[in-house]
């Protein structure tokens, strides 16, 4: 892995959970999504993405290890592909992942404000191609 701000992580996460909403509320119900294998498989990329910043955040000790089992739901996706219940995917999205970002919203205000800037500046670089986040990050200013 190359050298990242750890913080950057926290973007990382923050990023995915925006992608996860937005794909999600084009779909009614869990088998809708899943049976777009497009939208399914980049929700689902995006919880690993999710999970592997969050192991990484509580190594570091900038999230705490309460958000353990995030990591285990990253764990089941990529060991357990073919198992995924997709009502439990959905019931996560729509019920756990605010939660979840409101925790990363708080780390990301707690920092430093020029780490902040910097960090809010390479995100609107990386995905400025999408609307939707650089809306999002551009609170953080």
């Amino acid at each position: 892995m190359f050298n990242r701000i750890e913080e950057i992580f926290l973007f990382d996460i923050y990023v995915s959970i925006l992608k996860i909403q937005n794909t999600a509320k084009k779909f009614t119900n869990a088998q809708d999504l899943k049976y777009d294998y497009m939208a399914w498989d980049s929700v689902i990329r995006d919880f690993e993405i999710i999970g592997e910043a969050t192991n990484i955040l509580i190594k570091k000790e900038i999230l705490s290890n309460e958000l353990r089992a995030v990591v285990n739901l990253r764990n089941i996706l990529i060991h357990h592909y073919f198992g995924i219940d997709a009502e439990e995917i959905w019931n996560i999205i729509f019920n756990d992942l605010l939660e979840l970002k409101e925790v990363i919203e708080s780390k990301i205000k707690e920092l430093e404000l020029s780490k902040r800037s910097f960090l809010i500046n390479e995100i609107k670089k990386e995905f400025h191609y999408l609307d939707f986040v650089v809306d999002n990050i551009e609170k953080f200013k």
